[in-house]
């Protein structure tokens, strides 16, 4: 499979708008309600490549490289969830989205819940797959800095596939192409300028202060459905389950024989959950 054989079925286009100064690429596709989805720490709109065509025969997908990610702008200073929610909501003003379906993975699941929470008008529904952002786990932090900075510093591409390969229960999924794309944004200029803003999260008082609390949590009112891989190495399953008990009425979906990207290694399972999640929701 290659992200370009994924995307062949539809028409899409790859753009660049300003989301409140920022320069941010997106990949749109389809019509109707909005539906965006947004990565994890590191990570790019790529990471949904196997989820856009599914989507957008139903709903305006829309797949962003978040604030100082991928190909998208920064601002030079560590980056915390706030100022995520914000270039979310100037992306949304920008894009002429009044309200969305948030799909978000990792990082993405953080933001579009503090999003759900802090914004409630502008979110239709939640998805949260493999969500981070409830806990400060100090190994799982090293891991994510550690791995990250070596890819970054240095040219050796193998790198940048060990840490694709750290998401992924079976590393066969960590396609050749992905580890390609990846490895070429980890040396933009601009990129590796900006990582010591872009790994704040993984400092113990900076994420302490971000994490998203029982009581935040509870506020969140929309539909939500919760994806968690069994193998998932950045968050075992309680986490999973203590968002199910503080999201009233949330569905949970355990995945097996899955890791940190669900909507990827799991494509066939998860695109039709998510259909008959938004489905059941409305447009």
């Amino acid at each position: 499979m290659s992200i370009w054989t994924d995307l062949t079925p539809l028409s899409f286009s790859v753009s660049y708008v300003d989301a409140g100064g920022v320069p941010t690429r997106t990949l749109r596709a389809g019509d109707g309600t909005p539906v965006v989805f947004l990565h994890g720490t590191s990570g790019h709109l790529e990471a949904f490549t196997r989820n856009i065509a599914a989507h957008a025969e139903h709903y305006a997908v829309h797949a962003i490289d978040m604030l100082g990610h991928g190909y998208t702008g920064s601002v030079d200073k560590p980056s915390e969830i706030p100022g995520y929610v914000r270039h979310l909501l100037d992306y949304f003003d920008a894009a002429g989205i009044e309200k969305a379906h948030i799909v978000g993975e990792s990082l993405g699941g953080w933001v579009g819940a503090r999003t759900a929470a802090d914004h409630p008008d502008r979110v239709a529904s939640l998805q949260l797959l493999c969500a981070g952002g409830t806990v400060a786990n100090p190994e799982v932090m090293a891991r994510i800095d550690a791995s990250t900075r070596q890819a970054v510093a240095t040219d050796d591409i193998e790198l940048t596939r060990e840490r694709l390969r750290l998401l992924m229960a079976d590393p066969v999924n960590a396609t050749e192409e992905l580890v390609e794309v990846r490895h070429r944004i980890y040396h933009e200029p601009a990129f590796v300028a900006g990582i010591d803003n872009l790994l704040s999260l993984q400092k113990m008082e900076i994420r302490r202060r971000n994490l998203l609390t029982v009581e935040q949590m509870r506020r969140i009112t929309q539909p939500t459905l919760i994806v968690w891989g069994r193998k998932n190495p950045f968050g075992d399953v309680p986490e999973a389950q203590a968002m199910h008990a503080a999201i009233a009425g949330s569905q949970l979906e355990l995945l097996d024989d899955t890791g940190h990207w669900p909507q990827h290694e799991q494509a066939a399972i998860y695109n039709p959950l998510s259909l008959e999640f938004l489905a059941k929701v409305g447009a």
